[in-house]
């Protein structure tokens, strides 16, 4: 199949599965990318393709956006090796811009805190009195 074939099924796909939301999250993107796969696609060049027919869809695709967020966090630990609050606001106002408004500030917050939990990056500048993230993390329910 070619590329252009590729990318016409990957958007009769998304269809499928997020036309409701127009958003892609992880178990549906690995469905398409198995379909994919199962044409005899590389899974690097879906996912090349699949992220590029999102963006010109105007799809949003939750990889792309963890992405992001790690990223942005990593570049925010790069100065002093701790996450205050300031930059946590940082981080989730740009992915609530990349998010498009298609997950709420809960849902936003909580994809944040569990990048940071998962990739090891949560070490937090705590206030003399308060811990901000231990806080957050409660009213979130995220443990």
């Amino acid at each position: 199949m070619s590329l252009d074939e590729i990318k016409q099924r990957f958007v009769n796909e998304i269809r499928l599965r997020a036309y409701d939301d127009q958003y892609v999250d992880r178990d549906e993107e690995r469905e398409i990318l198995q379909i994919a796969v199962q044409l005899g696609v590389g899974v690097d060049s879906a996912r090349v393709a699949l992220a590029q027919v999102c963006e010109q869809s105007q799809y949003v695709l939750e990889s792309s956006v963890t992405k992001l967020i790690k990223a942005q966090i990593e570049a925010a630990l790069g100065d002093d090796g701790k996450f205050d609050r300031q930059e946590f606001e940082a981080v989730y106002q740009s992915a609530a811009v990349a998010i498009r408004g298609k997950k709420t500030e809960r849902q936003v917050k909580t994809m944040i805190v569990q990048v940071m939990e998962d990739t090891g990056n949560n070490k937090v500048k705590k206030g003399w009195f308060s811990d901000w993230y231990a806080a957050l993390k409660k009213d979130l329910g995220v443990s």
